[in-house]
């Protein structure tokens, strides 16, 4: 009865372990470079061919110091945080997230928020057009 045992373990555990090898192997490729939380799409550190296919350097810029203000968005938003820290709450739901410098953020038409730069901003933004 023992061999059966053994062979029915390693049945068993062998793709388990396979499994988490591949999940270790490629967790760095695949770990939230890009996510979405209440609705709003971020991406982490875009690649430059994206920035440039988007055409991020042309859009306008604006800077702000420490401020807390609430926000609604009347037309879709897209930004790319060039240095900076946020703490946006978003209005009606339980929570907050951050973004900062090196994230392209999308927030969707209609959002209210409040919008608390913590460090300075830098970003360069986009309007959709409808």
């Amino acid at each position: 009865m023992k061999p059966f045992v053994t062979r029915l373990s390693l049945f068993m555990f062998i793709p388990l372990i396979l499994s988490l090898l591949f999940l270790i192997l490629f967790q760095k490729e695949t770990s939230m470079a890009s996510y979405e939380v209440f609705g709003v799409k971020i991406e982490k550190n875009p690649s430059k061919s994206k920035l440039s296919e988007l055409g991020v350097s042309s859009w306008p810029k604006w800077e702000g110091g420490p401020l807390k203000i609430p926000w609604f968005f009347e037309n879709e938003e897209t930004m790319y945080l060039l240095e900076g820290k946020v703490k946006v709450t978003v209005e009606k739901s339980v929570g907050s997230f951050g973004i900062g410098g090196g994230d392209l953020v999308v927030f969707p038409k209609g959002m209210n928020i409040t919008w608390e730069v913590t460090e300075p901003v830098k970003k360069h933004y986009s309007l959709k057009k409808e």
